[in-house]
């Protein structure tokens, strides 16, 4: 089914609010580490090249999935990350179906990354402070929205996928006829 050109534009504009909103995550894992580092390696690197090997593996693969969940937001959602700007449709797909917050998770995890990598402590217990008020902001802000706004389906998907730690196995949503996974 071709798809109209409201849709089109819909989606256009949301990759780009979405393209925008990245400016967030790019900042807290990539220029607030530079600031607190100026990304010097510590002589010698605590835990050696398997810290740094661990460290580049959470660098990678936490900028991976930022960038796969900006993705879902805009394609799937037709929306952004930003609270100023959310999606149309809950964003259950993708990495999603495992975690709810995969954004932050693999933010925590690119900063940790950085913090290895580097044989920087200071990063690693700058992780542990910005899970306070992420934490609370999740809490306290973001899922009360998303319960007000998506109702049933939201509490749906809270009930199967965890917050913080991915389910081993992809959550698959029942189709809306209650005949088996949407997905």
């Amino acid at each position: 089914m071709a798809e109209s050109g409201d849709s089109r534009r819909e989606r256009r504009r949301a990759a780009v609010g979405t393209a925008l909103f990245a400016l967030g995550p790019v900042t807290v894992a990539g220029v607030l580490p530079w600031v607190v580092t100026r990304w010097k390696v510590q002589k010698p690197v605590p835990g050696g090249l398997p810290a740094q090997l661990a460290g580049a593996l959470l660098l990678g693969s936490g900028t991976a999935v930022v960038a796969n969940s900006f993705v879902h937001f805009a394609v799937e959602g037709v929306g952004t990350p930003a609270p100023f700007a959310p999606p149309k449709h809950l964003v259950v797909g993708g990495l999603y179906r495992f975690v709810r917050n995969p954004m932050y998770v693999a933010i925590a995890a690119a900063v940790t990354g950085q913090g290895l990598l580097l044989g920087q402590p200071k990063l690693l217990a700058a992780v542990a402070l910005g899970a306070l008020p992420v934490t609370a902001f999740v809490r306290f802000y973001e899922e009360p929205a998303l319960a007000r706004k998506f109702g049933a389906e939201y509490q749906a998907y809270r009930d199967h996928v965890p917050r913080w730690l991915p389910r081993l196995t992809p959550w698959r949503p029942e189709s809306p006829s209650g005949t088996g996974p949407a997905l």
